[in-house]
């Protein structure tokens, strides 16, 4: 049987990088082809970056990429790479306007190239919005076998480039991927590419980005799959990593350019199939590589902390700053934002503040400073009693007004000593608080990135405590200090402050936030879920008053099907509310 050994590159573009990021594809093909792969795979739009949003509607921007692309297929032809099939993703540029675009260089020329044909057009995606879907088919002859592109979206809808490609019929479909991580989506995303490798009645190579773009995290998770379920080869998640497989298949002799019509109002699209020989004759026999086991997926709450980690990482060093700072108040939340900075950047590029006011516990003090011990960062004290005092005294404020002037005297010092020091400022809220509107506008909400503002409350302390097993694992001390885990959590604003003062039970709230949120149910939807009917109507009026706070707060990593942001999009000016019947 026709053998051909593939490598996919699961690596980390940067958005706009253009000429880093095709540098990139060199290095790593040059790696690949040392290692003796006849193709490689790079994940979708890896020569932009992606998403580029608006970018996409450039004419400059789509120039540089087709430039770039030309100049990329001449470098790799001479540095010996030329006999090598390389898959890069880019964003194109045509008539019909711009395109998700992948290229096959091969002998130092672009030979052909495959437009995207599902423009998926929800959640985050905007693509329908930006670019022309394609309808052409090419299928490439290497070494006796005949290989299809598709790009992403095209492999998680039914009908499509997919279906055509198994009723012309190919040896390989390479999939090309900028699919972003949420949780649980694994377990969808395995079943999905085997299920497309059967229709296409081929192996299935699929490669995805790994790394972060602003709130986008990519896991890679790349693999490669039979039409008959196995599993052959898998990339870790949350690495760069170059996936080589051999692979022995059996030709077809395939020689179809039409896709059959299919009756009824559902048929596939046409597709123009366009068959292109590179390499008509099977290789020599030659001994495969040994198959390395398939990496196994990271559980649910270290899959969620490794997300994490790379959100806050790429986003720090690719918008060049290499330190953080934000405040340290003993609580969960800054304690598990501490945690995540200092495995994404390291303890030393940790900053932390203590701003303890007059309503400060002493527990909460020495708990900022022993989480700063165990992790080993930056600390320091700066009370904030003197600053919130002339506010108070001179505006003669009372009651909320009072406590809020606190949380802004803390994000005024934090951004006085990023202006000094350089440092980028982090939100520690998170999805709880910042979906009931429990965060001061202008306070606590202060920073360029929330590390875990779509985490919910009841997911940061499984994080802490997964995070404190794993170090004692290791054999290291566990960085969260146990107070902050079991200690009820307060915003210490007023004497004896609760969280449960002002929000019921985060066990129950976030359930109901689930439900609101993620599963746009209503207040009828929610009562007969078993809810009580004065709880739901509290907590939907305070999600409903809060958006406008949520528009203004920073950035963060998404993990969860609908984060706030791109994922959920609401008027700020909006009578509706969800009231009982």
């Amino acid at each position: 049987m026709p053998q051909l050994r593939i490598a996919l590159a699961q690596v980390n573009a940067c958005v706009g990088d253009i000429a880093g990021n095709s540098s990139m594809v060199l290095d790593w093909t040059r790696r690949a082809v040392q290692d003796g792969a006849h193709l490689v795979a790079f994940p979708e739009m890896v020569l932009s970056g992606y998403p580029v949003e608006d970018l996409a509607l450039r004419k400059s921007f789509a120039a540089a990429n087709l430039s770039e692309l030309e100049v990329l297929a001449r470098r790799l032809q001479d540095a010996g790479c030329g006999d090598a099939l390389v898959v890069v993703g880019h964003l194109g540029r045509d008539d019909e306007g711009p395109r998700n675009s992948a290229s096959l260089l091969y002998g130092g020329e672009v030979v052909t190239t495959y437009h995207k044909h599902h423009l998926p057009n929800y959640g985050v995606f905007d693509e329908a919005r930006y670019f022309a879907p394609g309808f052409d088919l090419p299928i490439v002859r290497l070494h006796g076998l005949d290989v299809g592109v598709v790009i992403c979206e095209d492999i998680w809808q039914n009908g499509g480039p997919v279906a055509a490609l198994g009723k012309v019929g190919v040896d390989l479909v390479v999939c090309i991927n900028g699919s972003p991580y949420e949780r649980a989506k694994d377990d969808v995303r395995t079943p999905l590419v085997i299920r497309r490798a059967a229709e296409a009645g081929a192996p299935m190579a699929y490669v995805n980005l790994v790394g972060a773009q602003d709130e986008l995290v990519f896991d890679g998770d790349s693999m490669v799959a039979t039409p008959d379920g196995e599993i052959l080869a898998r990339a870790p998640q949350f690495a760069e990593h170059l996936t080589l497989l051999d692979l022995e298949l059996t030709a077809g002799g395939h020689t179809s350019t039409t896709v059959p019509a299919e009756p009824g109002p559902m048929r596939m699209p046409a597709f123009d199939v366009q068959r292109i020989v590179l390499q008509p004759e099977p290789l020599p026999h030659y001994e495969p590589v040994p198959a390395l086991p398939p990496a196994e997926p990271l559980d649910d709450v270290a899959e969620v902390w490794s997300a994490l980690v790379t959100g806050l990482r790429d986003y720090v060093h690719k918008n060049g700053f290499r330190s953080v700072t934000f405040g340290f108040s003993g609580g969960i939340d800054s304690a598990v934002v501490a945690a995540l900075a200092a495995d994404a950047l390291g303890a030393d590029a940790v900053h932390g503040v203590s701003m303890p006011s007059n309503y400060s516990s002493e527990h909460s003090r020495s708990d900022a400073a022993e989480l700063a011990k165990r992790i080993g960062c930056h600390f320091e004290v700066h009370p904030i009693a003197d600053m919130v005092d002339v506010y108070v005294r001179q505006l003669e404020l009372t009651g909320l007004a009072e406590e809020n002037v606190q949380a802004r005297a803390r994000g005024v010092l934090l951004m006085a000593l990023s202006n000094q020091r350089g440092h980028l400022v982090l939100a520690t809220g998170n999805k709880t608080e910042l979906a009931v509107g429990y965060s001061t506008i202008y306070g606590d909400a202060v920073g360029a990135f929330a590390p875990i503002k779509d985490v919910p409350k009841t997911l940061v302390w499984k994080l802490a405590k997964w995070r404190n097993a794993d170090a004692e694992k290791r054999g290291e001390v566990p960085p969260i200090p146990e107070n902050s885990i079991t200690k009820a959590p307060s915003a210490e604003l007023r004497p004896d402050q609760v969280d449960q003062d002002s929000l019921p039970e985060y066990d129950v709230l976030d359930v109901v936030l689930d439900g609101y949120v993620e599963g746009d149910r209503g207040y009828a939807d929610l009562i007969a879920d078993g809810f009580d009917a004065e709880l739901v109507e509290r907590v939907l009026q305070m999600v409903d008053r809060a958006e406008y706070k949520r528009r203004q707060y920073p950035p963060g990593t998404k993990i969860t099907f609908k984060a706030f942001g791109r994922d959920r999009r609401l008027p700020l000016t909006n009578r509706w509310r969800e009231i009982a019947p």
